[in-house]
């Protein structure tokens, strides 16, 4: 054993300081860690990637809206399939860029067992039984091992973050996960349990994160990349209305291979090269437009796990109690109120007030499951004795 673990002894090495967990997107962060990380030198939150995230979650919530709609109006389902090709992709990225300093380290497993695991767990079975009652369908069972909705992206995230030391000591991680992607693309018979189409189709997006570093982004912030990203994404409309009648929509949820969409099996590699190039295209132009300074909104961007994983109830309720079936709604003014109305919804929902409500789902400490850590233990001893010894000079003093 160390000095520093030795339980007696005045000479002991100082311990390295505690350094914090690998963050995730979505991943919450309580108000007192926040607090503690805009005190300490260094340790200030980067008001892009807060940005990024909150305006990433709204778009998620305002393409949620759009799909009871959508089949109504084909201007909208254009924007619709434009969204979805650079929103989750976005998400996932800057999740695998916060996860690059996972390990196996005690602290952050059990992190990414109460931050990811448990809540969907929760999520996964209230989702479920919500299915069954709200839509009176008794098929619907309680399944851990099939995610409905939005529960697919934490079990994707919770094995991507698993997997994050295995990406990070390969030579070629970004060709070996898009090699990856495009064997599930060809697959059919993966099936649906933990939804592994989507946990391999989307894996590209999260190590390109893991191999990005802060310069990458630097480079799509600049005035430049702001304005030709202009033009790119008025093309990239075009193309989605054009596309409309001509294009499966469900190619950008990855979610198939090529044969479940009745497509020959060579389209499904070819599909997930041309749509990785383009759901980087329009993401570096997402990107490009992200506020970089602090706004009204950033610091709801610490509470994207609660937007996405609550504001799914609501759109759900609204399909199934018929909500969005008002004439009114599939009209341009009913559409752009919806819209307004998802944006809403979600923003309350990351504000701090429903942390603090659901933070027993999201963010459970369950001390009572773990072990505590040698060197933890260790960490606080020390800190324990330092404030001793302070109180007993300042008695002496």
């Amino acid at each position: 054993m160390t000095n520093s673990l030795r339980p007696h002894g005045h000479n002991r090495a100082p311990l390295p300081p505690a350094q914090s967990p690998a963050s995730g997107v979505p991943s919450p962060r309580s108000p007192h860690e926040q607090q503690t990380k805009t005190r300490k030198p260094g340790k200030q939150r980067d008001a892009f990637f807060d940005n990024a995230k909150y305006l990433a979650i709204v778009l998620v919530a305002m393409g949620h809206s759009w799909e009871p709609l959508k089949g109504d109006s084909r201007v909208l389902e254009g924007v619709y399939t434009v969204v979805y090709s650079f929103h989750m992709p976005a998400f996932i990225i800057i999740s695998g860029y916060f996860s690059r300093s996972f390990d196996m380290r005690p602290d952050r497993l059990r992190r990414l067992v109460t931050g990811v695991l448990v809540p969907y767990v929760l999520f996964e079975t209230a989702y479920s039984l919500f299915k069954r009652y709200g839509d009176h369908d008794p098929s619907m069972t309680v399944s851990l091992l099939d995610p409905w909705y939005l529960t697919w992206f934490l079990m994707a995230l919770f094995i991507w973050r698993l997997t994050t030391p295995l990406w990070k000591c390969v030579r070629w991680p970004l060709p070996i996960a898009l090699g990856v992607a495009m064997f599930g693309a060809v697959s059919p018979e993966i099936g649906d349990d933990l939804d592994l189409q989507r946990v391999l189709q989307f894996l590209p997006y999260f190590v390109l994160g893991l191999c990005m570093k802060p310069e990458h982004f630097q480079m799509v912030r600049t005035r430049r990349m702001r304005i030709l990203s202009v033009p790119v994404v008025a093309a990239a409309l075009v193309f989605g209305w054009w596309a409309v009648p001509r294009m499966n929509t469900a190619w950008f949820y990855h979610r198939d291979a090529a044969q479940e969409l009745a497509a020959p099996w060579w389209t499904g590699p070819v599909m997930v090269l041309a749509l990785f190039g383009c759901s980087l295209l329009l993401t570096a132009c997402f990107f490009a437009w992200v506020p970089r300074r602090r706004m009204w909104f950033t610091a709801l961007g610490a509470g994207t796990l609660y937007g996405y994983l609550l504001h799914g109830f609501v759109v759900k309720a609204g399909d199934f109690y018929g909500w969005f079936d008002h004439g009114w709604m599939r009209k341009p003014l009913g559409e752009i109120a919806v819209t307004v109305a998802a944006a809403a919804i979600v923003t309350v929902l990351c504000t701090p007030p429903v942390q603090r409500v659901f933070r027993f789902a999201m963010e459970p400490e369950m001390k009572w499951a773990f072990k505590r850590d040698a060197a933890e233990l260790a960490r606080e001893r020390e800190q324990r004795e330092k404030k001793q010894q302070q109180q007993r000079e300042m008695a002496n003093a």
